[in-house]
């Protein structure tokens, strides 16, 4: 086969990757390229919360783990993921963090919930990590590091069986680093997506979206301390954020009716 003919078969075989594994991110449409198959994509989320779970001792502080429980049902009833099987922790870290893996493994570490200040702040936090999870952020990365670090498989790491590379792919992609568990940032899009879903998704689950640029402002702030908060440093912020989920928010608003 000469270089033509290679590259012919190589543009077919890509055409037809894109348009198996083309997806649309909720709320904002946008195309999405994740080859993943999303199974796979759950039970790796399940291995990786629960390594991550036997490495981090859980809160005894029942106050914020009622809270955490109660934030983030009322925002798992509005997520459309009925088949998600749900799970709310508490960590016992000063670290200021949280995340969401797929299937709807939510974790919360107690560092972060001074800086909410309130439930509605703790569900700006949640609600942003549940959008990762929802638009499939991770296994969206997973499928650009995979063509990125072996071009010539185009696709072949998720059409084998390969679960421990998978998974160790998977632990990165959603900023859960199998030895330090230290988080990664996703790219700037994705935050913004998970910024704009997040926002509907509180103001559904009757949590005032008006919340969530006076949430980012105040890492904002946070930013001039000595230390960085480390929830801050992996989730670039900057007084764009804010602006842009103002300009979201009459639509925000639309959604958004108070519990009583």
């Amino acid at each position: 086969m000469d270089r033509r003919q290679a590259l012919k078969v190589f543009a077919a075989g890509s055409l037809g990757i894109a348009s198996c594994g083309c997806h649309s991110a909720p709320v904002t449409g946008r195309k999405q390229l994740i080859m993943m198959p999303e199974n796979q994509e759950l039970t790796l989320g399940v291995q990786a919360f629960q390594e991550t779970l036997s490495a981090e001792a859980e809160s005894q502080n029942k106050e914020i783990r009622e809270m955490v429980s109660r934030v983030g049902k009322r925002i798992a009833g509005v997520a459309g993921r009925d088949d998600f099987n749900w799970e709310f922790k508490t960590l016992a870290s000063e670290k200021q963090n949280a995340f969401c893996l797929p299937g709807g493994k939510v974790a919360v570490y107690e560092g972060i919930i001074p800086v909410c200040e309130s439930e509605t702040g703790l569900a700006v936090v949640m609600s942003h990590e549940v959008a990762h999870a929802l638009a499939r952020h991770g296994g969206e990365r997973m499928t650009h590091n995979a063509f990125s670090q072996q071009v010539k498989s185009w696709g072949g790491n998720f059409t084998k069986d390969r679960l421990p590379e998978q998974h160790e792919l998977l632990m990165q992609a959603y900023g859960l680093g199998s030895e330090y568990l230290v988080l990664l940032p996703y790219n700037r899009k994705q935050e913004s997506e998970a910024d704009h879903i997040g926002l509907r998704l509180m103001a559904k689950a009757g949590y005032d979206p008006r919340e969530a640029p006076r949430f980012w402002n105040r890492f904002a702030g946070a930013s001039g301390k000595s230390e960085t908060p480390e929830f801050f440093s992996t989730h670039p912020s900057d007084q764009n954020r804010a602006s842009a989920l103002l300009a979201l928010m009459d639509e925000a608003m639309k959604d958004y009716q108070p519990v009583t």
